[in-house]
């Protein structure tokens, strides 16, 4: 084995014996070099302290049964010995002994600032999530040493990074840690009490989360309270140390370098540029990318003053061939209006209105009797950066630089300016005191907004870079809301603040991910203004109408009652129409009235529609089906399909659902528990991502309910037939829900369709599926789609549900029996009525009634007929005789018509009308006629001759 070349070599070995040794029940520390015997190399340990605080000095070989001849133990030091800053415990004498020059030591404490490789004593291991999960490979994925750093690990696998002490009193640890991405979940434990101690560090990336991750870094890990260490620490590149005994290094000055272990510091030449001091090259020619421009406050005159300044520390040469020379400073031009809520003083600066003014950036005015100021912040000018906003640089790198101006103000946007390597992290921060609510709001809160910030932007790239927004409590805890890639053109964004915590605001850019100096100078992102509402402290850049209290000229602002928008700012308020709703926070004219949905109703407060879980619907064919989603009110959750990413993370999607309620129906929550704000979300729809091992998640959507319908659009969001193929003839009933929240993926804000289809047999009030080609329940993150099977789905039975079937009549009784029409698209409702049985007459008694009636009609009919024909015939008779008689005879009798026609009679009752007239009245008609006929033949006999008459 070759002997250690340096004294970093030697202290690699002492911190590996520390918690390896520990458990064998020896408390070890190496001499700085082994030692040679013939057959092996040992090192030297102390054993642990006896009661007396006494401890022995042992000869441990380096290989477990190799070695003869070890040197004898001798006594130790006692165990309350400790070696001072700048010094070092020699094993071999057992003193303490100055560190060299270029060199340097804590005494009673280590520190770790190379990592170009892990230091011994670290133990990084990398496992999975997921214990079911064994065929995962992650041995891999551990924390890599970068040289001034290390880096955890990027994938989902779950890195560790250890380290054991023993400590001889309690002590401290002291480290740098650069956590850039709430997609990885990083966690810390430290205990540092007398005795032995383990820290460790762990990182679990979560990709299913957000697809760009960036490794958290960390450096300059320092623990304090151990009692000596047995070696020297060289100084880092870039500082030195020239006295032995020295407790750290010194940094180089400016345009000087060091390399390792250096004990002075070197002087670059005129034509070089030294980079974080431990190297130096020559200098590029001078670009546009090396400077920047800003703005001179304003002057008394009014005037600003345009400046161009290098950035520093400046690496390039303007002198030589094809450099660029720094354009003159100097130029004046008008200073910029004040932002709105602000005026000019005499010396030209922008001074607040006080409250109860306003103004547009020159002069203030009070607002009028019945006007309230619409408070807040809104910057649209930029001459100076505004007292509560900085800006700040975070390098990953450990890097050192006097450049630490990231924003600069450009009069109509600021921008951000050139760092030192294009992978800083250029910040604007913004920090508001809190939120109050306007005077004519205070009583309507569930309808008033907070606050809100809104703000306009560009990005302009030719990389990868990034814009960042993030809002928290602080500027080192907040969360990231949007984020932007690549060239972005100029747009507005809106963020609803819905916590009087959330008083942070941070706009981060980043060029490139990729480590290089200045290559993307020219990548840059503007901000051209920022407005927020509401804000303590704030200032108004106007007044805003608004009902009063009463007819009074100094009467307070009210807010109009609920359900009530205000006439044209006259501060009259009028209702709005029935069954709608007012989203305004501040309602002006009737359009701000909006109508409820189908089949929704508004609610008390009149800021939202909702269904109470009833529907009534016409079919096309005329038929009214009545709906009762009341079972399937309460909050349901349910989970799409698991899937995994590449390393085999398991995760999947949660979502709950509120579907339908009276006011006051519990809504769905969904908690953001991936970091450490706990945001909380509630609407009628709410997802996250949930990983199983630690069950965290991300709450993504919150929603409200549009209308509930059978058709498949509504208001601009679809329902497409195609993503759950009906199987009956019975339409789905569909609800419908909107987020009016946009987003950098979602321009129209996010939605929801829940289909709730009638299945008879389904009795499960949690049958929810997703479309077959959307696993996730969304094909583009936007929409969301899902099919609730349940009986509780069908409409309420009635009496056209079902069925009646009378039986035959037996021994006169008969039995009535209800049954469901098929197939059953219904449930709950009307019941089937019971069986009926009833008394009936047998059908053969009817038969054998009408049969004998039959027949005596007959024989009547029969024998009437005979009748009249044999009186015709005989009547005929009788005339034809009397005519043959009395022809020819001077006696003849007049003609018939003075004696045949009676009086009174009509000569048109001799015609019948046999054909529009019953069979009754027809032989009734006969019958009269006949008689008629022989009445006259009678009448004619009997003037002929009194004989004939007789006979």
């Amino acid at each position: 084995i070759p002997r250690p070349q340096s004294a970093a070599a030697a202290a690699a070995v002492f911190l590996l014996t520390i918690n390896p040794m520990r458990r064998c029940g020896l408390a070890s520390v190496l001499s700085d070099l082994p030692r040679k015997n013939t057959t092996c190399y040992y090192h030297f340990e102390y054993t642990e302290c006896d009661v007396l605080g006494s401890r022995w000095r042992v000869a441990i070989p380096n290989k477990a049964d190799t070695c003869t001849g070890l040197p004898d133990p001798v006594k130790g030091t006692q165990c309350t010995f400790s070696c001072s800053e700048g010094e070092f415990l020699d094993m071999r004498s057992q003193k303490c002994q100055k560190c060299a020059a270029g060199t340097y030591s804590l005494g009673t404490g280590v520190a770790f600032d190379e990592w170009d490789s892990l230091p011994t004593g670290f133990v990084t291991q990398g496992v999975t999530v997921n214990d079911w999960n064994a065929h995962t490979d992650c041995s891999n994925s551990t924390w890599t040493p970068k040289g001034d750093y290390v880096a955890s690990n990027m994938d989902e696998c779950t890195a560790t990074l250890s380290y054991a002490v023993s400590l001889k009193k309690p002590g401290t640890v002291f480290f740098e840690y650069f956590y850039p991405d709430n997609s990885i979940y990083f966690e810390f434990f430290v205990k540092l009490n007398k005795g032995n101690n383990v820290l460790y560090w762990r990182t679990t990336t979560y990709t299913v989360l957000d697809s760009a991750v960036k490794p958290v870094l960390l450096r300059n890990i320092a623990i304090s309270g151990v009692a000596y260490t047995s070696e020297c620490f060289h100084c880092k590149p870039g500082t030195h140390s020239t006295k032995p005994g020295s407790a750290r290094c010194a940094p180089c000055p400016a345009d000087t370098y060091s390399t390792k272990g250096a004990t002075v510091f070197i002087l670059s030449l005129d034509l070089d540029v030294c980079f974080s001091s431990w190297s130096c090259k020559p200098r590029p020619p001078c670009t546009n990318s090396d400077y920047f421009y800003t703005h001179t406050p304003c002057d008394s005159e009014g005037k600003t003053q345009l400046m161009y300044k290098w950035i520093e520390p400046k690496i390039c040469n303007e002198t030589i061939e094809g450099a660029v020379v720094l354009p003159a400073s100097g130029e004046k031009k008008t200073c910029p209006p004040c932002n709105p809520g602000f005026f000019v003083t005499n010396s030209s600066n922008c001074e607040p209105c006080t409250s109860g003014f306003y103004s547009n950036g020159t002069a203030c005015t009070e607002c009028p009797v019945g006007t309230e100021p619409v408070v807040g912040f809104e910057y649209k000018w930029w001459n100076t950066i505004p007292s509560n906003m900085r800006s700040s640089i975070l390098r990953p790198e450990a890097i050192n630089s006097n450049h630490n101006t990231a924003w600069e103000v450009a009069g109509e946007y600021v921008y951000t300016t050139p760092g030192d390597q294009d992978t800083d992290y250029l910040m604007l921060i913004l920090n508001v005191p809190g939120y109050s609510l306007p005077q004519s709001t205070v009583k309507d809160r569930e309808r008033s907004e907070l606050s809100r910030i809104t703000f306009v932007f560009e990005t302009i790239c030719s990389a990868d870079c990034k814009l960042f927004f993030l809002a928290g409590y602080n500027e080192w805890n907040n969360n990231i809301v949007e984020r932007w890639n690549g060239s972005n053109r100029k747009q507005s964004y809106s963020y609803l603040i819905q916590s009087n915590s959330t008083v942070t605001f941070a706009w981060t850019f980043q060029r490139t991910g990729k480590f290089n100096t200045r290559k993307y100078s020219a990548d840059v992102a503007k901000i051209y203004s920022i407005y927020i509402t509401n804000v303590v402290g704030g200032v108004a850049s106007q007044c805003r109408r608004c009902a009063v209290s009463s007819g009074k000229a100094d009467s307070a602002c009210v807010p109009c009652p609920a359900g009530h928008y205000m006439v044209n700012r006259t501060g009259e308020c009028k209702s709005c129409p029935p069954n709608t709703f007012i989203k305004a926070q501040h309602p002006v004219g009737q359009a701000a009235c909006i109508q409820c949905g189908p089949n929704t109703i508004r609610n008390k407060a009149y800021s939202s529609c909702l269904s109470d879980c009833t529907l009534d619907m016409q079919t096309r064919g005329g038929t009214l089906l009545r709906y009762d989603f009341s079972p399937l009110s309460n909050v349901t959750g349910f989970n799409s399909s698991p899937r995994f990413t590449s390393k085999g993370l398991r995760y999947f999607q949660h979502f709950r659902v509120g579907l339908c309620g009276k006011e006051g129906q519990v809504p769905a929550t969904c908690v953001d528990n991936v970091t450490e704000s706990g945001r909380e979300v509630r609407g009628y729809v709410c997802q996250s991502t949930v990983v199983p091992s630690e069950i965290r998640s991300q709450s993504i959507v919150v929603l409200s309910c549009e209308g509930v319908t059978t058709d498949t659009t509504l208001g601009g969001i679809s329902s497409p037939h195609g993503l759950f193929p009906a199987t009956s003839g019975l339409p789905d009933v569909i609800f419908y829900y909107k987020s009016s929240e946009t987003t950098q993926a979602c321009k129209e804000g996010r939605s929801a369709t829940i289909r709730l289809r009638c299945s008879p047999t389904v009795t499960a009030k949690d049958h929810i599926t997703m479309p077959s080609n959307c696993s996730e329940g969304t094909c583009d993150g936007c929409s969301f789609h899902f099919l609730w099977q349940s009986q509780h789905a069908c409409p309420l039975c009635t009496k056209n549900h079902y069925k009646e079937i009378v039986s035959a009549c037996i021994q006169g009784i008969q039995r009535t029996t209800y049954v469901w029409q098929q197939p059953l698209q219904c449930y709950g409702g009307e019941s089937l009525p019971a069986q009926k049985v009833s008394a009936c007459v047998p059908l053969d008694l009817w038969l054998k009634f009408g049969v004998s009636t039959g027949s005596i009609a007959a024989v009547l009919l029969v024998g009437l007929s005979c009748y009249f024909w044999k009186k015709t015939r005989k009547l005929q008779y009788k005339y034809s005789k009397l005519k043959m008689t009395t022809g020819g005879k001077e006696c003849e009798l007049p003609t018939a018509d003075s004696c045949a026609i009676m009086e009174g009679e009509d000569a048109e009752d001799d015609l019948m009308d046999l054909t529009k007239k019953s069979f009754f009245t027809k032989m009734k008609s006969f019958s009269r006629e006949v008689s008629n006929h022989l009445t006259r033949m009678e009448l004619q006999i009997s003037c002929a001759s009194p004989g004939i008459k007789n006979e």
